[in-house]
Protein backbone atom coordinates (compact mmCIF):
# COMPACT_ATOMS: atom_id res chain seq x y z
CA UNK A 1 0.00 0.00 0.00
CA UNK A 2 1.65 3.48 -1.12
CA UNK A 3 0.78 6.81 0.40
CA UNK A 4 -1.27 7.67 -2.13
CA UNK A 5 -3.67 4.77 -1.23
CA UNK A 6 -3.94 6.77 2.60
CA UNK A 7 -5.41 9.50 0.84
CA UNK A 8 -7.95 8.44 -1.21
CA UNK A 9 -9.34 5.78 1.22
CA UNK A 10 -9.80 8.74 4.04
CA UNK A 11 -11.65 10.92 0.94
CA UNK A 12 -13.71 7.62 0.52
CA UNK A 13 -14.49 7.19 4.22
CA UNK A 14 -15.59 11.48 4.05
CA UNK A 15 -17.55 10.83 1.29
CA UNK A 16 -19.47 7.93 2.55
CA UNK A 17 -20.07 9.61 5.99
CA UNK A 18 -21.01 12.70 4.52
CA UNK A 19 -23.57 10.58 2.46
CA UNK A 20 -24.86 8.73 5.34
CA UNK A 21 -25.15 11.71 7.72
CA UNK A 22 -27.26 14.24 5.23
CA UNK A 23 -29.50 10.91 4.16
CA UNK A 24 -30.44 10.34 7.84
CA UNK A 25 -30.67 14.72 8.03
CA UNK A 26 -33.16 13.98 5.32
CA UNK A 27 -34.97 11.64 7.01
CA UNK A 28 -35.54 13.00 10.34
CA UNK A 29 -35.92 16.47 8.64
CA UNK A 30 -38.72 15.02 6.83
CA UNK A 31 -40.55 13.11 9.72
CA UNK A 32 -39.98 16.49 11.70
CA UNK A 33 -41.40 18.24 9.06
CA UNK A 34 -44.61 16.26 8.47
CA UNK A 35 -45.18 15.66 11.52
CA UNK A 36 -45.23 19.73 12.62
CA UNK A 37 -47.24 20.16 9.35
CA UNK A 38 -49.88 17.66 11.10
CA UNK A 39 -49.90 20.30 13.99
CA UNK A 40 -50.70 22.80 11.89
CA UNK A 41 -53.29 21.42 10.50
CA UNK A 42 -54.82 20.66 13.14
CA UNK A 43 -54.25 23.55 14.91
CA UNK A 44 -54.27 26.36 12.47
CA UNK A 45 -51.27 27.88 14.51
CA UNK A 46 -49.16 30.56 12.90
CA UNK A 47 -46.25 29.30 15.33
CA UNK A 48 -46.49 25.56 14.29
CA UNK A 49 -47.13 26.65 10.57
CA UNK A 50 -43.39 28.80 10.86
CA UNK A 51 -41.75 25.96 12.91
CA UNK A 52 -42.64 23.71 9.78
CA UNK A 53 -41.25 25.94 7.36
CA UNK A 54 -38.13 26.54 9.56
CA UNK A 55 -37.61 23.20 9.77
CA UNK A 56 -38.20 22.50 6.51
CA UNK A 57 -35.30 25.29 5.25
CA UNK A 58 -32.97 23.94 7.42
CA UNK A 59 -33.33 20.26 5.98
CA UNK A 60 -33.68 21.61 2.64
CA UNK A 61 -30.43 23.36 3.42
CA UNK A 62 -28.33 20.23 4.40
CA UNK A 63 -29.57 18.17 1.87
CA UNK A 64 -29.44 20.67 -1.02
CA UNK A 65 -25.68 21.40 0.00
CA UNK A 66 -24.23 17.49 0.11
CA UNK A 67 -26.28 16.98 -3.72
CA UNK A 68 -25.24 20.43 -4.91
CA UNK A 69 -21.34 19.04 -3.73
CA UNK A 70 -21.79 15.28 -4.45
CA UNK A 71 -24.23 15.59 -7.76
CA UNK A 72 -23.52 18.50 -9.38
CA UNK A 73 -19.74 19.23 -8.60
CA UNK A 74 -20.30 22.78 -6.58
CA UNK A 75 -17.24 23.30 -4.39
CA UNK A 76 -17.21 22.40 -0.81
CA UNK A 77 -17.00 26.38 0.10
CA UNK A 78 -19.79 27.05 -2.18
CA UNK A 79 -22.24 24.23 -1.18
CA UNK A 80 -21.32 24.93 2.66
CA UNK A 81 -22.52 29.14 1.89
CA UNK A 82 -25.78 27.51 0.35
CA UNK A 83 -26.58 25.12 3.42
CA UNK A 84 -24.82 27.90 6.14
CA UNK A 85 -27.93 30.24 4.41
CA UNK A 86 -30.17 28.15 4.49
CA UNK A 87 -29.77 26.97 8.26
CA UNK A 88 -29.77 30.62 8.93
CA UNK A 89 -33.11 31.39 7.50
CA UNK A 90 -34.79 28.49 9.54
CA UNK A 91 -33.34 28.88 12.62
CA UNK A 92 -34.67 32.92 11.84
CA UNK A 93 -37.62 31.11 11.42
CA UNK A 94 -38.30 28.63 13.75
CA UNK A 95 -36.95 31.67 16.47
CA UNK A 96 -40.08 33.41 15.32
CA UNK A 97 -42.61 30.71 16.00
CA UNK A 98 -41.60 31.36 19.47
CA UNK A 99 -42.77 34.51 19.39
CA UNK A 100 -45.26 35.12 17.30
CA UNK A 101 -48.71 34.23 19.08
CA UNK A 102 -48.41 34.94 21.95
CA UNK A 103 -51.94 34.60 24.21
CA UNK A 104 -53.07 37.66 26.12
CA UNK A 105 -53.77 36.27 29.93
CA UNK A 106 -53.20 32.24 29.96
CA UNK A 107 -54.62 32.53 33.84
CA UNK A 108 -50.99 31.28 35.01
CA UNK A 109 -49.10 33.34 37.79
CA UNK A 110 -51.95 36.46 37.25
Amino acid sequence: MGTAEIPRRMLHLSTVTLVVAKSVMLVCGAVLTTLTYRAYSRSRSAAMRALTLGIGLVTIGGVLAGSLHQVVGVPVAASMAVESVFMALGFAVMTYSLYVERPANRGIGR
